[in-house]
This record gives C-alpha cells, structure tokens and sequence, in this order.
C-alpha cells in the first residue's frame, strides 16, 4: 500500500513540476503577468530608448510628413529617444496587429486607434497604461513643470474629446484629432428637381429627394444627369448611420455596462424604411457600390454622407480623387448635418483618432512612450495635422490659436491648404461640438458597432435580390446577428467571446500547458481506477 503511495505522490509531482515549468514559459508569451505601471521618480535621460508609433494616414503624403516632422522636433527635445514610425492605411489592420501581438507581448509603444478597440485591448491583461496618473503628474504630466515642450493642461482638452478616452473607470487614451459625419450635397441637382434646401437636413426631406432623383428619360438615362448611373443618396459608414438614427430617435442601443439593447422595434422600423428606398436603388452603401465621393464629384449622386476627415475627396474642385478628371461634373457642393429626425435638437457623432500607451516592462520606456504621446497634441502637431483634412484640433488653444484661427479665415484661397469643403466641415463640427455624442465603450462595443452596420447592409442587398424583409426576415437577422458577433451572450460575455475569436490561437507554450492539464487529469483518473480495481483483486483473492 506505501509503494502505491509514493508511486502516486511520484507522478503528481512530476506533473506538477511539467505544470508550473510550462505556466513560466507562457508567462513570457503574454501581458496576463505584467505589472501596472507606476510613473518613475526621475525619467532617466542617461539612457537612449527605441519606441515604436503606428499610425494610419490615409495614403495622405501630406499627413505623413507631419507625422515625420513631429517625430524629428521630438527628438530634437530628446535625443535620447528614437521613434520608428510604422504607417497603415485602415484602422481595422492596426486593431488586427495589435490583437495578434498582444498575445507574444510585442505591441508597439504608442498606437492610433480608437477606444471600442483598446476596450479589446484590455481584456485579461494590463497591455494598455492607464493615464489617470499619468494626467496628474506635476513632473511629467499634461502641463508638467520637466516636461521640454508647451504641453497642453488637461484643462485645454475639449471634455467632449477627452471623455470619450475614459472606460471602465480609467482614461485609456488621448484624443488625438476629432470629426464628425457630414452631409455632401449637390446643391446644384437639388435645385434643378425643384427643391430648396433646408437649414437642417431631415430624413424625410433627403428620401423625397432622392426617390426623386430616379425619374428616367425614354432612352433609359436618367433625366437629372443624362447618364446611365445616379444613386442619389450614398452612406459610407452604415454603422454609423444606423447609431445616430437610434440615438436621434432616442432608441436603445448599448449601455456603458455593455448589454446590447439595439434588436428593438425601433431599429425594425429603420430597417423597413431602408429597405424601401434601396429597393428602388434611392439609396446604397460604400461596400455595396463604392466611395460616395466617386459618385458624387461624377454627378451620379446628391447627398453623400462620408466623415469630415474626408473632405478633400468631396465636391467639383476636390484636390483628391478616384476618378480622371474628364468624369467630373460641376456643380455647387453644400456641407450640411447629417440627416435629422428632429432638426431642432441635432444629433451628431464624434469620431476620430485617439492615441494610446501600451505597457511594458521597463516603467521608464513607458515614460518616454507618453512623452511622446502628449508631445502630439502641442499646437504645432494639432494645427498642421488638423489642416489636411476636415479635422479640429482636440484643444482649445490649438483651436483659439492665432494660426488656426487664420487658417479658417482663408476659405477659398485655393483648392489645396484652403480647400472651401474642408473648412466648412471643420466650421460644422466646431459649430456643433455641443450636439456630438459618443457611445459607450466596454469589451465587445466594436462588434456590435459591426452588426449596427451590418443590418442596413443585409437589408440593402436583400432588397436589390428582390427578397422580403418583413418580421419574419428582421427576427432572423437579428438572430444571425447575434450569433455572429456573439451579442446573444449578453453585455460582458459578448464582448469575451468576441475578444477571443479576435485573439486567434493560444501560443504553443499555452496549448502545451492545457495538454498536460488534460493529461494529469487523465492519468490521475486511470491511476483511482487501477488502484481500486487491484484493491478489489487483492480482496477477492483473500
């Protein structure tokens, strides 16, 4: 009986020492055991640091100049600190390579990107610095008495930018730029329909017009534009289309402890009344037909909803384009709101880039990462990245610069610096700063941001193969929804199982690890079952 003993004491040791050698190696392959940072006393200027910066730019040269000339004025500041720049065209292929090296602890030092991505980020680990410290510090904080630049107080971050960095209880994030959604309208075609156009665009008025629109000549082409092609009304970020039309109508959508409130009645009826106007081809989306902006600098389109961050694309003298020069068309480019349900009491989206500060190991390398954080919304980086596209700086004393205010002043100067579109969607948003809203942000927003869009584009496709969308079609949808951004788990538990499919495989130590805990277990199992079993034998033989 003793031998049985120490033979099962034996293998539970060996197994526990195969156990907690390959729980050591998985350690190195993740953040799960890093520790919270802590600001350092002094950063140490005696040593040199390498960080890394990914960025997006649009493919825009002008922005990755002034990425690259603010990376050079940095470490002009200090020396000590190189910053290697790493560019990307979409914000979705960041989010996808911060995922992926998440997992084997390689992020990069400073990111763009946006909050319902760091909620991701955040999930089992302390991959991402909370800056409620950092804010505050007198020595190195915003506005910190050893910092070697003018670095703007918390106090001059437009609350309505910053508070969209703060979750769970902690600021994550800086706002780095800020836009809206616009309305780019041609005027020019409104008119000729026997329109005028309003104040504040309306839904009901944008449906009207664009139903129509579709009046067609004998010969099959269109009596408004003479051409074969015209989708008046063109939706570029249907996620967000479907977000403001809840939140105008005053509708359910998340809340900030995550349950998913958006399969409603309300979102059913929006659906019925998208599917109405994409069945008769008054409306489409960018994934379906392409860039509003195409359709609408050819002339085959009037209300083409795209961000303000994409201004120079838009109207007859867009300095950017798809398309040869030969397709445009003239016309007079209107910047309006996005559509309203009540245009009284306007209700628009804040969107735009943020920055954040991943951990690492070594506090100080940390400090040298959020240096160059802040050093992104001094008023030199702010003003010369918020004029190339229809973006506002994220504080008030970029934005009441005398710079900046001179910028705005030029409109019309030409069609390059002082592009007309551009700052009229930069006048918009900062005329309406007061009527933006954010959602709330919690593991698992980003996916149902997806589904939100993801609906109108279901909808709009079924519709154009003459299918019917009626209870029977939206109950499904919903249901196909839930499922596939795993909403139907609820609130936390949704924005778990999306975090996981969007982790990819466990490491090869972890997958090794769960194998021999399988494998203990078994062999711990068989072991009870043999022991028993001879225990038996020796009876009977008695």
């Amino acid at each position: 009986m003793m031998r049985r003993k120490e033979k099962l004491s034996k293998a539970l040791a060996l197994v526990l020492a195969l156990i907690c050698g390959l729980m050591t190696l998985t350690g190195c392959h993740g953040s799960q055991g890093m520790e919270e940072f802590v600001v350092p006393e002094e950063f140490d200027t005696s040593r040199d640091y390498e960080i890394t910066f990914w960025a997006k730019n649009d493919t825009n040269k002008t922005q990755t100049r002034i990425y690259e000339q603010a990376i050079a004025d940095f470490q002009n500041l200090y020396p000590n600190i190189t910053v290697n720049l790493r560019l990307y065209t979409d914000y979705s292929r960041i989010y996808n390579d911060v995922i992926t090296n998440i997992s084997t602890n390689t992020t990069p030092n400073v990111c763009i990107t946006y909050p319902d991505h760091i909620a991701t980020y955040l999930t089992g680990t302390n991959s991402v610095v909370a800056l409620d410290q950092l804010f505050d510090d007198e020595t190195y904080g915003l506005g910190g008495s050893q910092v070697r630049f003018d670095s703007p107080s918390r106090e001059e971050i437009v609350p309505q930018f910053l508070e969209e960095c703060s979750f769970g209880g902690h600021y994550y994030a800086l706002p780095y730029m800020r836009s809206t959604e616009a309305c780019y309208v041609n005027k020019t075609y409104v008119e000729k329909l026997g329109y005028q156009l309003p104040e504040t665009l309306t839904w009901d008025f944008v449906w009207e017009v664009s139903e129509a629109a579709l009046k067609k000549n004998d010969d099959g082409t269109f009596a408004l534009n003479g051409q074969n092609v015209m989708i008046p009304f063109i939706y570029k970020s249907t996620d967000n289309m479907m977000i403001q039309m809840l939140k105008q109508k005053g509708a359910d959508y998340s809340d900030e402890a995550g349950d998913i409130r958006i399969f409603n009645d309300t979102t059913k009826e929006l659906l019925y009344t998208v599917a109405e106007h994409g069945r008769t081809g008054a409306f489409s989306t960018f994934k379906i037909s392409s860039y509003p902006a195409n359709f609408l600098n050819a002339g085959q389109c009037i209300f083409a909803v795209d961000s303000t961050a994409g201004a120079t694309w838009m109207g007859t003298d867009a300095p950017l384009s798809d398309i040869s020069a030969d397709k445009f068309v003239e016309f007079e480019t209107a910047v309006m709101t996005v559509p309203q349900f009540d245009p009284g009491h306007p209700q628009m989206i804040s969107q735009g880039p943020s920055v954040c500060v991943f951990n690492k190991a070594d506090s100080q390398e940390v400090l040298a990462s959020w240096l160059f954080t802040q050093y992104l919304l001094s008023s030199d980086v702010q003003i010369a990245y918020a004029q190339t596209e229809g973006y506002v700086p994220v504080t008030s004393r970029a934005q009441e610069s005398p710079e900046y205010t001179d910028y705005l002043s030029r409109i019309g100067q030409d069609n390059q610096m002082y592009y007309d579109v551009k700052i009229r969607v930069s006048q918009l948003l900062l005329n309406h700063m007061e009527d933006t809203f954010v959602t709330p942000v919690f593991n698992g927003s980003a996916s149902l941001r997806d589904a939100a869009g993801q609906m109108i584009e279901n909808v709009t496709k079924s519709v154009r193969r003459k299918e019917t969308v009626d209870e029977a079609y939206v109950e499904k949808l919903y249901n196909d929804m839930n499922a596939l951004y795993h909403l139907d788990q609820g609130g936390k538990a949704a924005g778990t199982a999306a975090s996981a499919a969007d982790l990819g495989p466990l490491p090869l130590t972890s997958r090794l690890l769960l194998g021999v805990l399988g494998g203990a277990w078994i062999l711990i199992l068989a072991y009870v079952a043999w022991d028993a079993a001879k225990k038996k034998g020796d009876k009977t033989g008695k």
